[in-house]
């Protein structure tokens, strides 16, 4: 029988919204409005079917923020970060992902790609354990989920390791689990 997760998985992975490039240029603006940014960022290229952080990412680049995207690890590993710029060189990762060949550089916030999403700021992922290792071993950087707001489900399972969101944003707003700060 399946877990409770692996359900919902396989639930939103077949429900899951078709690329939007206006909800992707929406989800920048409301992120831009609404959340703080501090220091050098850590945003995602998106995988086949993400909400696409590119327009955030370019805009915050622009208002001089250190852009770093992750470098996939082997299994059991947390993730490592690499500087991006536009224009930069891509190169494929594990598990379909791209990254840049830039220096590597510790994030003070992250974007955190997600399959579903609640409003106590719980996440369901792909299953690997990456982000929950990764935020495990960068205690007090803020984290925010990112997607479409149709990604939104009741409630998301959990477990003792995983990490909450500090908030969550999609094209239709920021979901803020301990109240806006």
């Amino acid at each position: 029988m399946l877990s409770a997760k692996s359900e919902l998985r396989q639930r939103v992975l077949a429900n899951r919204p078709p690329p939007d490039p206006e909800a992707a240029a929406a989800l920048a603006r409301v992120a831009l409005a609404q959340l703080r940014f501090t220091g050098t960022i850590a945003g995602v290229w998106p995988m086949p079917g993400e909400m696409d952080l590119r327009p955030l990412l370019h805009a915050l680049h622009a208002r001089g923020h250190g852009i770093v995207l992750p470098h996939t690890p082997p299994r059991g590993e947390r993730l490592a970060f690499r500087v991006w710029t536009p224009g930069a060189a891509m190169l494929r990762g594990r598990f379909g992902t791209v990254r840049p060949d830039g220096a590597l550089a510790e994030p003070d916030m992250l974007f955190v790609p997600l399959l579903a999403f609640d409003r106590c700021g719980r996440r369901l992922g792909y299953g690997g354990g990456y982000y929950d290792r990764t935020l495990a071993a960068l205690p007090g950087r803020a984290c925010v989920g990112f997607g479409y707001a149709a990604q939104e489900v009741r409630e998301v399972p959990v477990e003792p390791h995983d990490v909450g969101l500090t908030a969550v944003v999609t094209e239709c707003g920021v979901v803020w689990p301990g109240g806006v700060p």
